[in-house]
């Protein structure tokens, strides 16, 4: 496996982390239960540790803006389908800005 897809994988390993950390965040009730506040310093630390890892071989201003807009998009997914949260069309719309921003951004890459 070339050296830039596998960076990519990293990269995609380290969302997933990010986002996990943040979902813990809801069940962590201000760091106040062992567990889950647990979750949260181990999901973060692995999703930094990672994403160190993938720009290596990534440009970090195109890897940082992946792993923001993805988590973000992904986490306003998990808030509507895991706790109910209310899905407007402003916030659809402000989402999808987001993912067409990361599009654009990788069109350019070299």
């Amino acid at each position: 496996m070339c050296p830039q897809t596998f960076s990519w994988l990293l990269l995609a390993a380290s969302v997933a982390a990010e986002v996990a950390g943040t979902i813990a965040l809801r069940y962590a009730d201000g760091f106040t239960r062992l567990v889950p506040s647990l979750v949260v310093g181990a999901s973060y630390a692995a999703a930094i540790w990672l994403m160190s890892i993938s720009v290596r071989h990534l440009e970090v201003g195109l890897a940082y803006a992946v792993w923001a807009g993805s988590g973000t998009a992904l986490t306003a997914a998990l808030g509507v389908a895991w706790f109910g949260e209310s899905m407007t069309l402003l916030r659809v719309l402000g989402v999808v800005m987001i993912v067409i921003g990361v599009v654009v951004l990788n069109l350019d890459t070299h």
